[in-house]
């Protein structure tokens, strides 16, 4: 059976029970699949504000039958995300984290800056990934994700703050042959690219979708259902995505 990982980003959890409302219509979608997912992956910007609070909110409207790994976006405190989401002692470093199975391998990077929008990985984050990429055999997949895409999206206010220091990555990656994609959040609109000669696959926004320069001059569409992608791993090593709306 290939591996099936859903992939959410960008729920903005705060005091109003709209973003909690529309959260918790995509985990309810998913845990009414007839079948189990490999992982649910959740790539950043889960609480809006980085409060307590809205991690507490966060727990309940992300509870889900399935394995899920979370990473932060620039929205997240790394200190409450710790208490709150891990329940491990608070800490200002990189929240980096790895699913870890004999089938396949989730390594997720904190691409956040604290109290700065545009994203960029630390030197101790590439170190991490470097080892969890030398401990996985060549014949195990993986997938890599962070909130901030590393390329430009043609969407001008999200590639302003998009992740720099690009190259320091793609350099880790450079003659890995089983890593099959990279996974990210942020841009609050469905997208697939390339990066380092890999697919880069942006999950849509939950609690909204910003519009492309073409479309328009709304910053923001609120009344767009709730989207989210799902990234198909075959005996191959070949990705599919799959996007869908959740009504």
């Amino acid at each position: 059976m290939p591996v099936v990982i859903a992939h959410v980003s960008d729920i903005h959890i705060d005091s109003e029970p709209r973003a909690a409302e529309r959260a918790r219509r995509v985990f309810d979608h998913l845990d009414a699949l007839p079948a189990d997912l490999d992982l649910v992956v959740l790539t950043g910007d889960i609480a809006d504000h980085g409060k307590t609070a809205e991690y507490a909110t966060v727990r309940e409207a992300t509870a889900t039958r399935h394995p899920l790994l979370v990473c932060p976006g620039n929205h997240d405190d790394r200190e409450a995300f710790r208490r709150t989401l891990l329940g491990v002692p608070p800490s200002t470093e990189p929240i980096d984290q790895v699913h870890r199975t004999d089938r396949f391998v989730v390594a997720l990077c904190d691409s956040s800056i604290p109290r700065q929008d545009d994203g960029f990985l630390a030197d101790a984050t590439l170190e991490w990934l470097a080892a969890e990429l030398d401990a996985t055999p060549d014949d195990v997949p993986v997938l890599i994700g962070f909130h901030h895409p590393p390329v430009e999206l043609h969407a001008p206010y999200v590639d302003r703050i998009r992740q720099f220091g690009e190259e320091r990555l793609a350099a880790v990656v450079a003659g890995r042959p089983n890593v099959v994609a990279f996974l990210a959040g942020h841009a609050h609109t469905a997208a697939a690219t390339r990066f380092a000669g890999l697919p880069l696959l942006v999950a849509p926004g939950v609690v909204s979708t910003v519009p492309l320069p073409w479309e328009g001059e709304r910053s923001v569409h609120l009344d767009q259902p709730p989207s989210l992608a799902f990234h198909v791993i075959d005996d191959r090593f070949r990705i599919t995505t799959h996007y869908r709306c959740v009504v």
